[in-house]
């Protein structure tokens, strides 16, 4: 019996050598996924740091001297094969700051719950209907006391501990944490390669079978978050992206971490990028309470 055992083992180990050496997966055909939905390899695009295009955008705050620009592509959604239009300098302090997942999750989480209000309620053995007399008699029945059928120990009963909504689970996180949670979310898709930077929302047509062959040459991924400054956008973005559960746009005021983190790549126009820069560094030197005794605000950028 042990012989066998050991035959049996050393066939299976070789067996598994030799699918391993021929490039066969070891996962049962059950298990194993069609050829047709593995896609390709996702290809990450070349830094700007040798390139001869032109540097056509440049940081408008002071950037200090022990630190340099981060550097990016500026692309166009004219056409799905145009080149590079340049090379887009964008501040340290907001694009390339420590990544400290600690604070993105506590954004996330924070995110999610504070306009959480949770309505379970429960009866207690008060609010219960039926139960105002004793069952039985006190003693000499042979059973157990009890003084109501809607206590907490009968079928039918109240509820001892239960919720009692509404519940409100708002908190609020310190406002620099909060401004942190976006730098660290921007930095986090310019290092993965999944922030683009346009020039303009303009596209040639409304369909959306453009603006979805764009992205899957531009291996953008499944979902991408557009955003621009104002609440106006072109009209042919807005008709393309209508149907395409996948896209959205936000404006730039509306930016949050949980939807940059939900999406899987980030667009941002430049105008976008001037504003995000301008409210972020504000907080980094703003010398005022954000919600003083007394409005308004002195020193807003």
């Amino acid at each position: 019996m042990l012989r066998s055992a050991l035959a049996r083992c050393g066939s299976d180990t070789i067996k598994r050598l030799v699918s391993s050496l021929s490039g066969e997966s070891g996962l049962p055909a059950n298990l194993r996924l069609p050829p047709n939905l593995i896609g390709a390899p996702r290809e990450k695009r070349a830094p700007p740091t040798t390139s001869d295009l032109p540097v056509l955008r440049k940081c408008e705050a002071d950037i200090p001297a022990h630190r340099t620009p981060t550097r990016t592509w500026l692309e166009s959604l004219i056409s799905r094969d145009s080149e590079h239009l340049g090379v887009v300098d964008l501040h340290p302090d907001v694009f390339s700051v420590p990544v400290r997942l600690d604070i993105l999750h506590a954004v996330e989480v924070w995110q999610r719950n504070f306009k959480r209000i949770s309505h379970a309620k429960v009866k207690t053995r008060a609010e219960v209907s039926g139960g105002g007399r004793k069952p039985w008699r006190q003693k000499g029945s042979g059973r157990a006391r009890h003084g109501s059928i809607r206590s907490p120990l009968w079928r039918g009963g109240g509820i001892a501990h239960g919720p009692r909504g509404p519940t409100s689970y708002y908190y609020m996180l310190p406002m620099k944490v909060r401004v942190q949670g976006l730098k660290i979310a921007l930095t986090s898709k310019l290092t993965q390669d999944y922030l683009h930077i346009v020039d303009s929302l303009e596209i040639p047509t409304p369909d959306a079978h453009y603006l979805q062959d764009l992205m899957k040459h531009r291996q953008w991924g499944d979902s991408v978050l557009i955003v621009d400054v104002g609440e106006e956008f072109p009209q042919n973005i807005l008709q393309a992206t209508a149907s395409l559960k996948t896209v959205n746009i936000i404006p730039a005021i509306g930016l949050n971490v949980h939807s940059m983190l939900k999406h899987e790549s980030l667009v941002l126009t430049l105008e976008a990028v001037k504003f995000l820069e301008k409210k972020l560094l504000w907080h980094d030197c703003r010398f005022t309470p954000l919600y003083p005794f007394k409005l308004p605000y002195s020193d807003l950028p």
